[in-house]
Order: C-alpha cells, then structure tokens, then sequence
C-alpha cells in the first residue's frame, strides 16, 4: 500500500510537470506568435518575385492588422477546394507560375502571428509575359505592366471560395502535404477556429469593398485596377456606397516600374498626384494590403533600389532603320516636347513639359480616373504614418493627367491611362477610328502595330477581357496629336518608337 506522503510527493511532481510543460506550451505558442520571419532571396529578381514588402497580416492573432489574402495554407488550398471556378488554378487569372514555385509571381511568404501568411508585393501587378507567336514560350519581364493580369477576378475568387461552405479545417488539412506541412501550431490553430475567425474578417472585407466590385460598374478587367477606391475602404474605412458612382468608376492601367531615378521629381501616377518615387512606392504598397503597421521599409527600399537603375526592355524584334530614322524626325516635331526621346532610356531628358500634368480639356482623354482621386482623399493621405520620415508629404490633387517618359512604350500596352487604345498605331489615329471594343490579357505581341494582339476571345485555357470603350471609364478619346499625320508617317513614328 502507498503511502499517503509518496502519493502527495507523486502529485507534487505531476502538477510540477504539467506546469512545466505548460510553460514550455506557453513559451512555445508566444515564440509562434511573436514571429516575423519573412522568406528571404539572394537575388534581387527572386526578391522582386516572391519577397514580402509587408503586406501579410500582422500585429495581433486575434485580431490581424493588414492583408487581403488568406494563410498560406488556405491560400495553397482554395485552387483545390474551388476547383470548378479556378480550371487552371491561379494562373487562370493571368498570374504567372514558374516551375519549382509554390506561389505565383507577386506572391509573397511570411511567418507573423503564429502562421504562414500570403501578401501581394510589386511583381503582381508590374510583371508580365511577352511571345512572338502562340506557340512560342512565354518571355517573363519584370517590371512591365502586368497587363495579362485579373486582379479583380482574383480578389473575387478570395472572397467568394474562403466563404464557400466547402472550406473547412478538414478539407484544409486532408490536403496538407505529407512532408513539410504546417506547424503542430497552425494545426491546432485550425482545429481552433480559425476558419471561423478567417470567414468573419472575409465577410467584413468584402462588405466594406464591395461597392467598388459592384456588377453595375465596368470591371477592371485585365491589366487594370480600381487604384484607389479599395484603398479609401481599407486604409481610411471610408463607406464606399456614400461615393457617387462617377467616382467609383475609375479603373487604369498597371505601369511599368523601370528606369524611375531620372523620374524623380516628375508627377507621378497618372495624374500626377506626387513627385517622389518613394512616396509612389509606398503608396502603392497600402494599395496591395500592407499598412503603417506591417510595412517592410527594408524590403521595399531594396526594390526600389533596384528599380531606380533597371533598364527598359530592348525591342527585340527586327527594326526598319530607314523608316525610324524619318521616324525619329517627325517624332521630334510632334511628341517629343511632352515625352522625350528615345534617349531617356539613358538619362538623357529633352523637352520641358516631360512629366507635366496636361489640364484635362486640353489632353481630352476620359476623366473618371482624375475625378477618383479628390482632395479629401489627397487630405486622408496626409494623416499616414505620422511623426515618422515616412509621412506623407507630395501628394496633391490635380486637373489633368501627366506626359510620361515612353522608355520601353512597346510592352506598356494597351495604351492611354485607362488602357482603351490596344496597340500604339490605334493611338495616332482620330479617336473616332480607334477601335471600339477589342480583347485585353493576349501576351502574343503585335509587331506591326505595336501592342498585344487584341482580336482573340480566348487562347490557352484563358479568357480575355472584352473591353468595351463605350462605357463609363473606358473611353478611348482625346491625346490626338499625331492624328493628322498620313499613314505613311504614322507607321514611321511607331517605328521609331520601337527603338525607346
């Protein structure tokens, strides 16, 4: 018979080891949760493509700061689970998928909060792919405008299958992989309702930028983004059914992110609402989900330092000397005082309005993009990041949109700022002869008239955007210099242009 000493000596030591184990829990979970480890590369271009910049949620597990994507390992999940709306998975959607890569391009990886995060970085919406015939392999180009790219689709797809009934713990976890899966932490944590907790922030996500997905609305379509309407929900918790339809309407093209060192101090965006590339940058990442709070300086810098010296793309395809070279003459008579020449591709900035905002009445392309972007929002912009070197401070509201540099105009189509002319050729005809509805998300590249091939529905498994310049948002008038010119000399400019 034991005695009553061993056994109060033997629950002693049980209740010491359960301690100690609970503290090795405690520690082990806070450990977790504390965490902020992102993926790191060597190379800037794997950086570029797959780096974090801050915009996986973070701060609190119980109550996550930033994001609009996800866990990792419900993120990896959704293709599977929703596979009748996704039938090429993520690529549907236009992203790109290298061999090797678990992740798309522009999509980064980030432990914070006790788990694997997903966020978008710059590659998502500045990386592309170009062929020179449908049966080509696709060139990947980073930072050209990723005009094959469905980001509203995407953000659609999120919502609509992390709120499907069909996304539970188990059917998440009966399609972990068998190796390299999960923590045991992450695990319980979906045993633990964080579906539940995951679904609650999608429905409030979705109900606060809803209106800026609205049916009524033209979509974004491929290669295009509502810029800043999301950004007034998420940053500032702006009600986006109080706007006035006009200002929801407001959908541009993604630009190209080369060569900025000569465009600093030059309006930026498309209507020239800042002059600091920094500013630009950062802005830009509140746009992808990062927030004062989760932002990766660091990373970002190391984009931006990348960026602020990295070449345009050369033309890679043959080139008509002669014609260019008459090319080049009327260039500089008729576009180069508001875009420079071909040499700003190395620093060499001529004409004195390049990187001007042109009054709206004068430049004549639609404006529902400028009227998006108000001064009160310009106003809210000031508040972020306060006493910090990060504030705010360039942004203002304009009446116009801005002449940009045209280094590397061949991969930056379609063209105008809302992306409704589909090669340069259309562009320097009078706008009532530009086409009026044509495919957008093509990669295969048009050499003659310069831009992606805009007469396929549909190719690869892919269906392209019917763009339609009819309606609100979309219209193609206005920017009708050039116009006038014969076609003789509207095929040498665009010649000429291929040497930017």
């Amino acid at each position: 018979m034991i005695s009553r000493d061993r056994v109060r000596t033997l629950v002693r030591r049980l209740v010491m080891a359960a301690l100690v184990v609970a503290g090795i829990i405690a520690v082990w979970a806070l450990v977790s949760v504390r965490m902020d480890r992102p993926q790191t590369y060597d190379a800037i271009e794997e950086h570029y493509k797959y780096g974090s910049i801050g915009s996986e949620p973070g701060v609190s597990l119980l109550a996550p700061v930033g994001g609009v994507l996800p866990p990792y390992w419900v993120f990896r999940a959704l293709p599977s689970i929703c596979s009748d709306k996704l039938p090429k998975g993520y690529a549907t959607f236009g992203f790109i998928v290298e061999p090797g890569h678990d992740l798309p391009i522009g999509i980064s990886r980030r432990r914070r909060i006790g788990l694997d995060h997903v966020g978008l970085n710059c590659a998502a919406c500045h990386a592309g792919t170009v062929r020179d015939s449908p049966g080509a392999t696709p060139k990947i180009v980073l930072g050209m405008p990723s005009q094959q790219l469905d980001l509203e689709a995407f953000v659609q797809f999120v919502l609509d299958c992390t709120l499907d009934n069909r996304l539970t713990a188990d059917a998440i976890l009966g399609r972990l992989p068998k190796n390299d899966g999960p923590s045991m932490f992450e695990r319980l944590l979906l045993r633990a309702g964080l579906i539940d907790r995951l679904k609650l922030q999608t429905l409030s996500l979705r109900n606060r930028i809803a209106p800026a997905l609205a049916p009524s609305l033209p979509s974004w379509g491929r290669g295009r983004v509502d810029t800043f309407n999301p950004y007034k929900s998420i940053q500032f918790n702006w009600d986006l059914s109080k706007l006035p339809i006009s200002e929801l309407t407001s959908s541009s093209d993604f630009p190209s992110l080369w060569n900025q060192k000569p465009r600093e101090g030059m309006h930026l965006h498309w209507d020239g609402n800042n002059d600091s590339v920094d500013e630009r940058n950062l802005s830009a990442a509140l746009g992808a989900g990062v927030t004062p709070v989760t932002v990766d300086h660091a990373s970002i810098k190391r984009v931006r330092d990348w960026i602020w010296t990295m070449p345009p793309p050369k033309y890679p395809y043959p080139v008509d000397q002669a014609l260019a070279s008459h090319g080049a003459t009327l260039y500089q008579q008729n576009c180069a005082a508001c875009h420079a020449d071909h040499r700003f591709r190395d620093g060499v900035i001529s004409g004195a309005r390049v990187g001007q905002v042109e009054p709206i009445d004068r430049i004549g392309t639609d404006p529902h993009r400028l009227d998006s972007y108000t001064f009160a929002f310009a106003t809210n912009q000031y508040a972020l990041y306060p006493g910090t070197e990060y504030r705010f401070s360039h942004f203002r509201k304009t009446n116009g949109y801005a002449n940009h540099p045209l280094d590397g105009i061949w991969l930056r189509g379609p063209y105008l700022h809302n992306g409704s002319v589909p090669t340069l050729r259309d562009l320097l005809d009078d706008p009532g002869l530009r086409p009026t509805a044509f495919y957008r998300g093509y990669d295969v590249f048009d050499q003659l008239k310069v831009g992606f091939v805009s007469n396929v529905p549909s190719a690869d498994g892919m269906v392209f955007t019917r763009f339609d310049t009819m309606l609100p948002g979309n219209g193609n008038g206005g920017h009708v210099y050039g116009t006038k010119l014969s076609d003789a000399d509207k095929r040498a400019i665009v010649e000429y242009l291929k040497t930017f």
